[in-house]
């Protein structure tokens, strides 16, 4: 599906948009309520993501295709090797082939886990024969994806001996790690989070509990950057977010002030408003807590012509594709002046914004709707504009809620 996006009569925008749940959390609470049959979840995503998480979750054996999923494909690969007897063949789409998971399947196999590469060393996709883990002890790399961590931390409590996990290293994400183990303690698992050091102990059930999962706060940044792009005045409120939230990229509240956009909390909601024009100084923000965001960021720069440099980016040259390769690529298509390293972006001043450029989506969801606030600058054309399902469904129709024309090629 090929989308040629327009921006409203008038750039002053202004409405009320429910947002799908967190991904990240539903994900996590979907794997505690399959190890633990007295959870329920409320307010679940509606994305791809978690529909294939859900799926994987209700096998018992055989082929299990988690497509572009990279989240499902870390947690189940834990999932399915601590359950005794379980026979899985775990793989993925092209993409996913090529992305790394040995230091997981280490990781598991010194705790006893049974799996095989079926292909290449290192990459999906897996044989994995499930058994009783009862090592406890485990040490990987802190600079890792975090949803590695995740993966043997949300496993950790069905484990005879729980888990001590050693980090060696800076710790990356410390916000998703810190979202599953807050996790953890809801539904009663004590943990430990000292210094380089997570223990997680055994919990062998659960009492009756909902986990309720907060609204996205990846999916909320686009409409940051709308805001920010549209003229002073202009406000949306989404819906359900907490003003103490449990993922790393609620710190948009704060980034998002160098572009003038404030944000008033509500009883379950965020006002974004555009109080005043944005910095004119360089934004500088490391976001190695926060990495999702960074695409979002860089296209509100270029788009109001303002510089920036975003560090702490080393885990997005694993994501659905390089997103830093393909934020060069389509920001140079649209006149940007990029330079990319494996860890950093500049931007500097824009020269001029061309206009009916065609955006390549390289199957990664956030590549989509980072530059659809573009519309609000510019005619802009999203090629595979069908990939947003990954996380956000209904961010198209959203837009048309906003006002922009979204109109099908």
């Amino acid at each position: 599906m090929k989308l040629h996006l327009h921006g409203p009569t008038t750039n002053i925008l202004n409405a009320h948009l429910q947002i799908t749940g967190s991904k990240s959390e539903t994900n996590r609470s979907l794997l505690l309520a399959a190890l633990y049959k007295n959870i329920a979840i409320e307010n679940p995503s509606n994305s791809d993501d978690a529909q294939v998480m859900r799926a994987g979750l209700e096998k018992k054996g055989g082929l299990v295709d988690i497509h572009h999923a990279g989240t499902a494909m870390r947690f189940l690969t834990s999932y399915f090797a601590s359950r005794p007897n379980m026979e899985i063949e775990l793989t993925g789409s092209q993409r996913m082939t090529e992305r790394p998971i040995k230091i997981l399947v280490e990781a598991l196999r010194s705790l006893g886990a049974e799996i095989a590469y079926l292909k290449n060393e290192g990459y999906p996709p897996l044989r994995i024969s499930g058994k009783e883990l009862t090592e406890n002890k485990v040490s990987l790399p802190a600079n890792v994806s975090s949803q590695y961590i995740s993966s043997l931390l949300l496993v950790a409590p069905s484990l005879k001996n729980g888990i001590e996990v050693e980090l060696v290293g800076e710790i990356t994400s410390v916000p998703y790690i810190k979202m599953t183990l807050a996790l953890l303690n809801e539904i009663g698992v004590e943990t430990r989070f000292t210094g380089q050091t997570i223990r997680v102990f055994p919990m062998a059930e659960a009492d009756p509990l909902t986990l309720t999962v907060e609204s996205d706060w990846s999916s909320a940044s686009y409409f940051y950057s709308m805001v920010a792009m549209a003229q002073v005045g202009s406000e949306i409120t989404l819906s359900a977010y907490k003003r103490k939230s449990l993922q790393g990229d609620s710190v948009l509240a704060s980034i998002y002030t160098h572009f003038g956009v404030t944000t008033q909390y509500g009883q379950d909601n965020i006002t974004l408003k555009k109080a005043s024009v944005h910095d004119s100084k360089k934004l500088q923000v490391d976001l190695i807590n926060a990495p999702d965001i960074a695409q979002t960021i860089a296209v509100t720069c270029f788009g109001l012509g303002a510089e920036c440099l975003l560090t702490g980016l080393h885990t997005l040259k694993i994501k659905e594709t390089d997103r830093l390769v393909a934020l060069e690529t389509e920001l140079k298509k649209m006149g940007a002046n990029i330079t990319v390293t494996d860890k950093t972006l500049q931007l500097g001043m824009a020269q001029q914004i061309r206009s009916g450029v065609a955006i390549d989506t390289y199957n990664d969801h956030r590549m989509a709707m980072a530059f659809a606030p573009m519309a609000l600058k510019t005619d802009v054309i999203i090629n595979d504009a069908g990939v947003v399902s990954k996380s956000y469904p209904d961010f198209w129709a959203d837009m048309q809620t906003l006002g922009f024309q979204v109109i099908e090629l």
